[in-house]
């Protein structure tokens, strides 16, 4: 297939033109400490399973408006002392699954733990967490769910989830509080950027393939859904174009990438056209962090790096959090 987007050394030169808002901080801010004001208990249940490298555990915090947010939290069996703690957000349309699916973190000597992304995990892997929230009229998918609006779009209720789960999980003696990275795919890969951008205690970053990047230029240039979605609304409601994009720049890869400071390991496929690489890049080339590296994959779609940037990302995590 043709290279859809930009190639090097246009591709690594690229700036993205998408403006932070001036109030970007305040209002995650704001929405950070009206997730938390609302408070909610942790439940931490062990799960019986034939695995004996690992304990497997069903975990339910309260994620933004104290909605209960599920998730699995893997640790190695033999143990001791505080573990650095490794947080795994999901790809569009998939749940947390089943804890077997991913065990690496944990064989790796990490506390590992994936967060199901609310309303989704019917699309490729399963979940268990509603979003009990209503929209505007909206597209099928969650791209336009209440996306005329920055205080009501589904997004801000995720991204609030991911930093509820650090909040619930540092709460654990098990934990290691100065060694927290966040990590995924595609959406797991955006909300891994955001949640980044907002919460200084996290220490390392892995965006996969991120989605939710450089959105103007994303729905412009991807040739596949989810961002498809906006088109469709867009196409529909003509008048509303300007209020759209104000929204989806609170929401955006390339605002919080300008925040964040955390080490990171961003990875990008020259040939997606579910995430055009630009977009990739534009969030990456704004991170604000000093050290921070790009993993290229040039000969492959939306799928990535696959098996190889696991293995990039757990020699990486090695180094930063064990010398």
């Amino acid at each position: 297939m043709p290279f859809p987007d930009l190639t090097q050394p246009e591709l690594g030169a690229y700036q993205s033109g998408v403006q932070t808002p001036g109030d970007f901080a305040a209002f995650w801010e704001s929405t950070l400490a009206e997730a938390r004001a609302i408070g909610g208990t942790v439940s931490i249940v062990k799960q019986a399973t034939t695995l004996t490298a690992v304990e497997v555990f069903d975990v339910t915090f309260p994620g933004f408006g104290g909605h209960p947010v599920k998730g699995w939290l893997v640790l190695p069996t033999q143990r001791s002392g505080k573990l650095p703690l490794v947080v795994q957000f999901v790809g569009y349309g998939g749940g947390r699954g089943f804890p077997h699916e991913q065990l690496h973190w944990a064989a790796s000597g990490y506390a590992y733990f994936r967060m199901d992304t609310r309303g989704q995990g019917s699309g490729w892997s399963v979940g268990e967490t509603p979003d009990p929230v209503g929209s505007t009229p909206s597209v099928p998918g969650v791209m336009t769910k209440g996306v005329l609006d920055k205080n009501g779009y589904y997004y801000r209720r995720v991204f609030a989830d991911g930093v509820r789960a650090i909040d619930a999980l540092l709460g654990q003696d098990f934990v290691d509080a100065d060694k927290i990275a966040v990590c995924g795919g595609s959406q797991g890969g955006g909300i891994a950027l955001a949640v980044a951008g907002i919460d200084m205690r996290v220490t390392a970053a892995m965006p996969d393939v991120p989605f939710l990047c450089d959105y103007p230029r994303a729905v412009a240039k991807a040739t596949r859904d989810p961002y498809g979605e906006i088109v469709r609304f867009l196409a529909q409601h003509r008048d509303k174009k300007d209020q759209v994009f104000e929204t989806l720049a609170y929401f955006d890869g390339v605002n919080f990438a300008r925040q964040a400071k955390a080490p990171a390991l961003f990875s990008v496929a020259v040939m997606d056209d579910i995430c055009p690489p630009s977009t990739v890049y534009g969030a990456f080339n704004a991170y604000a962090g000093d050290n921070k590296t790009m993993i290229e994959y040039e000969f492959n779609n939306h799928e990535g790096g696959g098996p190889f940037q696991d293995r990039a990302q757990m020699e990486w995590l090695a180094k930063q959090f064990r010398g």
